[in-house]
């Protein structure tokens, strides 16, 4: 992949941008052997090929920083400092990392900032409003669009010139305004404002309509994802469990696609598992939110999200479940679920990673869990990091 702004060094984002992607394939794939290997994983573990994606145009959601002025805003990154210590934007419209729908609104969404005289935020001075502008694209070709605020001072600007938004991007479905008043390093605040009538992007993977609502997470690569969810849903049905848990469940994607459906909720793929008993545990209440839309559009039976924390819930279960799907953040189960997992009567886990490393600290703390298969499938390239789907048996 060829990209003028690593070649100047504007960006270097793309740490493996200059190696073949089968290279880079190939080497994930002996890291994660290595890594797994020296966390005690047996020998005959098997490896299913690994799955590689679109190198690029597949990055499903932009997360830029706005900075520069109201008439030449410069939407993109913050470089490292020059020698004066002050971080400045880069712009990054024509990053080739994101999908066409994401290039085509990346403009327009300039041109906006200009109409409506959102000032970016001056990081050094801690003065202006505008300070990130997050774009998702669903497989549809639909986008959601959210403004990271200082305060709500322009939020009356935007309802004004909304309606040209709209008509600038036609497939604009969703439109919110984020406000993250204090000075820090975070993408984004916990209090959204929408701004239109619809509430949630539709994510259409395997037949499976999920909801994303402003707050939620969604992987980063849907062709990726919608291997993933497969593959997951594959492994749990080969097993048959009666009853499975969800911990991190995020917007819903493994339970949705573990549940089973009958009638109109029938995955369009014709891949039908039994219908089960799952639940989903996630602390977001917005991504609870959106996986209970979800749920009851595809007419699933026998499944029921809860907002809660994944330990808390596990340790306060009466009955452990015949299987459990984890998906963790980076830094893994950690060592509480990880030893209750060890010592409960759980037959099998169906263990997501974006981090080999907890994980192989996550599958020391299990020895009896052991695993059985593992894939890695290339949600991120042109990277380091990958995502490792790992089946565990007892």
């Amino acid at each position: 992949m060829l990209c003028a702004y690593y070649s100047a060094g504007r960006c270097r984002s793309c740490a493996l941008i200059e190696q073949p992607y089968a290279a880079q394939l190939a080497g994930k794939q002996r890291h994660l052997a290595e890594v797994l290997g020296a966390s005690g994983a047996r020998s005959d573990l098997e490896w299913l090929p690994p799955l590689a994606g679109p190198e690029h145009g597949f990055r499903n959601k932009a997360k830029m920083v706005v900075t520069g002025t109201v008439e030449q805003p410069v939407v993109g990154i913050l470089d490292a400092g020059g020698s004066d210590g002050e971080r400045r934007g880069v712009d990054l419209r024509d990053c080739g990392l994101y999908t066409p729908g994401i290039h085509v609104a990346l403009p327009v969404l300039a041109a906006f900032v200009t109409r409506a005289a959102l000032t970016p935020y001056d990081i050094a001075r801690r003065a202006g409003e505008l300070k990130n502008l997050l774009v998702t694209e669903s497989p549809d070709g639909e986008l959601m669009v959210r403004f990271v605020l200082r305060s709500t001072e322009p939020v009356a600007r935007i309802r004004k010139h909304l309606p040209w938004l709209l008509a600038a991007l036609p497939g604009l479905r969703v439109v919110s305004v984020n406000l993250l008043p204090e000075h820090r390093a975070v993408v984004e605040g916990e209090r959204e404002i929408l701004l239109t009538e619809q509430e949630t992007l539709t994510m259409r993977l395997n037949g499976i309509e999920m909801h994303l609502r402003p707050q939620s997470f969604f992987q980063t690569n849907t062709e990726v994802a919608a291997a993933l969810y497969r593959q997951a849903r594959e492994w749990v049905d080969e097993s048959s469990p009666a009853t499975v848990w969800d911990l991190y469940c995020g917007v819903g994607g493994f339970a949705l696609h573990c549940a089973g459906a009958s009638g109109a909720g029938a995955a369009a793929d014709g891949v039908v598992g039994p219908v089960r008993s799952v639940v989903g545990i996630e602390t977001s209440a917005e991504a609870v939110a959106s996986a209970r839309a979800s749920a009851a559009q595809a007419g699933l039976t026998g499944l029921e999200f809860r907002v809660g924390d994944a330990t808390r819930f596990a340790l306060g279960a009466g009955r452990a479940p015949d299987l459990v799907i984890v998906n963790p953040p980076r830094r893994g189960l950690g060592d509480t679920l990880s030893r209750w997992l060890e010592s409960s009567s759980v037959r099998q886990v169906v263990y997501s990673s974006c981090h080999s490393g907890s994980l192989a600290r996550d599958l020391a703390a299990m020895p009896s869990l052991r695993p059985r298969r593992a894939r890695l499938l290339d949600m991120f390239p042109q990277t380091t990091h990958y995502e490792v789907l790992t089946l565990l048996e007892r």
